[in-house]
C-alpha cells in the first residue's frame, strides 16, 4: 500500500511524457514544439489535432483500465475484461446497423455527423449490457451474469455479421472500427470522455470495500452485512458507462483493459481503492503510448492502434502466464 502514491505519481509524470511526445509526432514524424508555437498553421494542428488526439488516446486507455479492474474484481476472475458483458458486440451492431442505414460509409462521412456513429455505438454498448442483465434476471447471480455476458456476446455479433452480409458496402468501415482508430478524436470526444471517467472513479473507489469483500467470497461478502445486489448494479453501471463512452470514440481496442490491472498487480499488492485507480492510469498510459508507436512505426502511414495493443498485450500475458508457470515449478 505504501508503493501507491509513489507508482500514481510516476504515472501521471509518464502520462505527461506521453502527452508531450504524442504532440511533437506527425506524419513527417517528430516536429520541434518550439517550432509549432512559433508556426500559426503548425500551432493550429497541435492544438486542434494532435492535443486532443493524445489526451483522447489517454482517456480511452484510462475508462479501459478502469472497467478492466472493475470487471475483474467483480467477477472474481484475472482474465475478465470491459468488453465481457456484450458492450463490444452490441456497439459493433449499432455501428452496422447505423452504415447499412445510412448508406456506404462515403455517403455516410458527408450525410451523418460524427456523432451520429459514435451515438450509435454508446448505445449499442450500453444495450448489450442491459440485455445481458435481462437475461441474467437481475445481478444476483455473477456466475449467471457472466454466462449472459458471453452468450450476448456471441448472438450479437452473428447478428453484426449478418448485417455486413446483407450490406458489405459497410465492411470497410466495420473494420476500421473492429481493429481501434484515435485518428478522429477531438476536443468534443475528450469532454465526453472525460465527464464520464471522472464520476466512474469516484463511484468506482466508493464501491471498492464491495470489491474487497467479493474477493473473499459472497458468503464472507454477506456476512460483512454489504448489500451486494444495489452495490453489484452500481459496479456494472459503472463498467458498462466506462466501456461504452471509450468504445464510442475509439472502437474496439483490445487487451488494454485486461493487462493494465495485472501490471499494476505485478508493481504493488493493493486493496480495490488503489487498485482502480491506478488502473485507469496505467490503462491510460498504455494507450497513449501505443498511439504514438502506431504513429511513429511505419510513418507516414498509420497502424490501427487496437491492432498494436492486441500484440503488446498479449504477448505481456503470454510472458506474465510463462513467469508463474515456471515459479509454480509447472503447475
Amino acid at each position: 500500500m505504501t508503493r501507491a502514491p509513489w507508482l500514481a505519481l510516476a504515472l501521471l509524470l509518464l502520462a505527461c511524457l506521453a502527452l508531450a511526445v504524442g504532440v511533437s509526432v506527425g506524419s513527417t514524424g517528430f516536429d520541434s514544439l518550439r517550432h509549432a508555437l512559433q508556426d500559426p498553421v503548425a500551432r493550429q494542428i497541435v492544438a486542434e489535432i494532435r492535443l486532443p488526439r493524445t489526451l483522447g488516446a489517454w482517456l480511452t486507455g484510462a475508462l479501459l483500465g478502469l472497467g478492466g479492474a472493475v470487471a475483474q474484481g467483480l467477477f472474481r476472475n484475472p482474465l475478465a475484461d470491459p468488453f465481457l458483458l456484450g458492450s463490444a458486440s452490441g456497439a459493433m451492431l449499432a455501428v452496422a446497423v447505423a452504415l447499412a442505414w445510412w448508406g456506404a460509409p462515403a455517403a455516410a462521412a458527408a450525410l451523418v455527423p460524427r456523432l451520429g456513429l459514435t451515438g450509435a455505438a454508446f448505445v449499442g454498448a450500453l444495450g448489450g449490457v442491459l440485455l445481458a442483465l435481462l437475461l441474467a434476471q437481475g445481478v444476483q447471480h455473477t456466475l449467471r451474469l457472466l454466462l449472459a455476458g458471453v452468450v450476448v456476446g456471441h448472438v450479437l455479433g452473428a447478428v453484426k455479421d449478418l448485417v455486413t452480409l446483407a450490406a458489405p458496402e459497410v465492411l470497410a468501415a466495420m473494420v476500421a472500427f473492429m481493429l481501434g482508430n484515435t485518428s478522429l478524436i477531438g476536443w468534443q470526444a475528450c469532454g465526453v470522455m472525460a465527464a464520464v471517467l471522472l464520476p466512474a472513479l469516484a463511484l468506482a473507489w466508493a464501491l471498492a470495500r464491495v470489491l474487497d469483500g467479493l474477493s473473499l467470497g459472497e458468503a464472507t461478502a454477506h456476512s460483512l452485512g454489504l448489500p451486494l445486489a444495489p452495490m453489484r448494479a452500481a459496479l456494472v453501471s459503472v463498467l458498462a458507462l466506462a466501456t461504452g463512452a471509450a468504445v464510442a470514440q475509439a472502437g474496439l481496442v483490445g487487451f488494454v483493459g485486461l493487462a493494465a490491472p495485472h501490471l499494476v498487480r505485478s508493481l504493488a499488492r493493493l486493496t480495490h481503492g488503489p487498485l482502480v485507480v491506478l488502473s485507469a492510469l496505467m490503462g491510460g498510459l498504455l494507450l497513449a503510448v501505443a498511439d504514438i508507436v502506431a504513429r511513429v512505426l511505419i510513418a507516414p502511414q498509420e497502424l490501427p492502434v487496437g491492432v498494436l495493443t492486441a500484440v503488446l498485450g498479449g504477448t505481456y500475458l503470454l510472458w506474465l502466464m510463462y513467469r508463474r508457470t515456471r515459479g509454480g515449478g509447472g503447475r
